[in-house]
C-alpha cells in the first residue's frame, strides 16, 4: 500500500556517566542483532554517532538520525540513562517516540555488570511529563534483547499510525445528507491532530467527472474490474461509469494532495448522486480502500479518519459498516447457539451498501442498492458490492470528536461468524464478547454514531496505544469490559 508511510526507527542508546558506558553499548549491539534475526532489518537504524550521556550527545545523536531519515525514535536504556539528556532527545525529535530498558542479564553479573535501568526508566516517565512530552512506553518496558527487540517491533505499526496522521490530508465532498446528524462532527480535532481537510462540493465532483468523459484509461480500468468480479459481473453495463469515476477520484487526489503525503476521502453517496451521476459509488469505493486509500459513506469524516488509522495499524484493507440490526433468534438459534461460545446479545450484524473490499468477502455479486431503489429507478441505483464478509478475527473500533470538541474512541475485538446472512450489501454476522453491554454503555452512552471501522484481526493493543499517543484521555477510550467490570452508567440491580 503506498499510500501509507514506511517506519524507520532510529534506535538511540543512552548512559549515566557514573555508569560503565560499555553496558549501553553491548546491549545495543545485541538490541540491533536480536531485531534483525526476527524482524525487517529496514525498520531499525542504530544510532553509531554516540551513546547519549550529555546535552552535547542528545544533539548529536538527533543530528544522525535526521540525516538517516529516521521518522521514529526508540530510546534505549542501556543502564540507568540521564533522564535530562534522553528526554530532551524525545523532546526534540519531530515523530513517534518511545522508550524502553535494558533487562540485568545474569545472576553472575550483578556488581560491575548491573544496569539499574529498570530505576531509570521510572525517573525518564517522570522527566517527560515534566517536559509535556509523549512517548510510548511498552506494557513491561524492561527487558532482555530479544523481548526489547519484540517490543520495537510493536512500535511499529504504532508509529505508522501517527506519522501517517501528520502528513494526512482527508478530502471530503458534500455535506453529510439528510438525517444523519450523527456523521456530523466538529472539524477542530482533525487540526489537532495535524490532519489537513479538503471540503469540496459534489457539484465540483460532478464537473470533473464529466471532464473525464471518454478518457483513454477507461476501457484498461474496467478490463481490472471485470476481472476483479468475475462471475459476480451481474452489472457490466455500469462498469465504464464506475471505470470513470474511479479514474475522477484518483486523478482529484493526486491534483489536490497539496503538501500532503496521505490522502483519505469521505465521499457523497445519496440522495442526489444517483440521479446525477447516474450510479451509485459504493464499488468504487471499496476498490480505493482496498488500494489502501480509504473512502468513507455519507462524508463521514471521522469514519474515514478512523479508517486510515486502521489502515495504517494493520498495513491491510479495512470496512466502514453500519452496526446494523440484531441476528434473528432463530438464526441464533440454529446457526450459532452450541457451535459459539456467544450469547445471543454478544450478536449483531454488520451492514453497508456495497463498500467493503472484495478480498473481504466471502463472495461478491455487483448489484443495484435495494433500499435507494425503493424510491429511485432501479438503474440509476446500480454500482454497490454485495457478498458476505469472509469469517475470521476483526477489530471493531472508531475515534470520534464529540458535538462540543472532545476526542474519544472505542475498540472492541470480536470475529465474524462463518453463519450465512440471508440478506443484501456488505454484510456479515459478528460477535463480540459482551456486546449487548458494550453497545448499551459505550456506544450509546457515548453517543457514538452508527458507523464504526473495522480492521480485520485483532489490533486492540495497537489501536489503544495510538489513541493514547495523539490525545485521547484513557477514561474516553471505550471497550467492551468483562462482566466483572461494572460500567459507570450499568444499572447494578440489572
Amino acid at each position: 500500500m503506498n499510500n501509507l508511510p514506511k517506519v524507520k526507527i532510529g534506535i538511540v542508546a543512552v548512559s549515566r556517566d557514573c555508569f560503565p558506558e560499555s553496558l549501553s553499548v553491548n546491549r545495543r549491539k545485541a538490541l540491533i542483532e536480536a531485531y534483525k534475526a526476527k524482524y525487517d532489518e529496514t525498520d531499525i537504524y542504530e544510532c553509531p554517532v554516540c551513546i547519549v550521556e550529555s546535552e552535547i550527545h542528545m544533539v548529536q545523536a538527533l543530528e544522525d538520525i535526521k540525516k538517516a531519515g529516521c521518522n521514529a525514535l526508540c530510546v534505549y536504556l542501556g543502564n540507568f540513562g540521564p533522564e535530562i539528556s534522553e528526554t530532551l532527545l524525545a523532546k526534540h525529535f519531530d515523530g513517534p517516540v518511545m522508550f524502553t530498558a535494558a533487562a540485568e542479564e545474569s545472576q553472575n553479573d550483578l556488581v560491575g555488570g548491573r544496569g539499574d535501568a529498570y530505576c531509570g526508566m521510572l525517573n525518564a516517565s517522570y522527566n517527560l511529563k515534566l517536559r509535556n512530552v509523549k512517548a510510548y512506553i511498552p506494557e513491561y518496558p524492561v527487558g532482555d534483547a530479544e523481548d526489547c527487540a519484540d517490543m520495537i517491533h510493536e512500535f511499529v505499526p504504532i508509529a505508522r499510525a501517527v506519522i501517517g496522521l501528520s502528513d494526512l490530508k482527508i478530502i471530503s465532498f458534500g455535506p453529510r445528507p439528510l438525517n444523519f446528524l450523527a456523521c456530523n462532527a466538529p472539524i477542530k480535532q482533525l487540526y489537532n491532530l495535524g490532519v489537513e481537510i479538503e471540503e469540496n462540493s459534489e457539484l465540483d465532483l460532478f464537473e470533473a467527472f464529466n471532464k473525464h468523459a471518454g478518457d483513454e484509461r477507461i476501457p484498461a480500468k474496467v478490463k481490472e474490474m471485470e476481472e476483479e468480479l468475475g462471475e459476480g459481473n451481474q452489472k457490466p453495463e455500469i462498469l465504464p461509469k464506475l471505470a470513470q469515476y474511479e479514474l475522477t477520484l484518483l486523478d482529484w487526489i493526486e491534483e489536490h494532495r497539496g503538501y500532503r503525503k496521505y490522502v483519505a476521502v469521505a465521499g457523497k453517496c445519496w440522495p442526489a448522486f444517483q440521479t446525477q451521476f447516474g450510479f451509485v459509488p459504493c464499488y468504487v469505493n471499496s476498490r480505493l480502500t482496498g488500494m489502501g486509500i480509504p473512502v468513507s459513506c455519507e462524508v463521514d469524516i471521522y469514519g474515514c479518519l478512523s479508517e486510515f488509522i486502521g489502515t495504517a495499524v494493520s498495513e491491510d484493507a479495512v470496512t466502514l459498516l453500519d452496526i446494523n440490526n440484531s441476528v434473528p433468534k432463530d438464526m441464533y438459534e440454529e446457526a450459532i447457539k452450541g457451535k459459539f461460545d456467544y450469547t445471543h446479545q454478544d450478536t449483531f450484524m454488520g451492514f453497508h451498501c456495497g463498500n467493503t473490499c472484495s478480498k473481504k468477502l466471502s463472495f461478491c455479486s455487483m448489484k443495484y442498492q435495494m433500499i435507494m431503489a425503493r424510491t429511485l429507478p432501479e438503474e440509476v441505483t446500480q454500482g454497490t458490492l454485495e457478498g458476505d464478509i469472509l469469517p475470521g478475527d476483526i477489530t471493531f473500533y472508531r475515534l470520534q470528536s464529540t458535538a462540543d470538541n472532545k476526542l474519544r474512541g472505542y475498540i472492541a475485538q470480536g470475529e465474524v461468524l462463518p453463519v450465512e446472512t440471508k440478506s443484501f450489501g456488505s454484510i456479515g454476522v459478528f460477535a463480540i464478547p459482551e456486546m449487548g453491554r458494550f453497545y448499551r454503555h459505550v456506544l450509546i452512552e457515548g453517543n457514538y454514531p452508527h458507523h464504526g471501522a473495522v480492521a480485520f484481526g485483532h489490533f486492540g493493543k495497537a489501536l489503544y496505544e495510538v489513541y493514547k499517543y495523539i490525545g485521547v484521555e484513557v477514561e474516553e477510550i471505550g471497550y467492551n469490559q468483562p462482566k466483572e467490570m461494572r460500567y459507570k452508567t450499568e444499572n447494578p440491580f440489572a
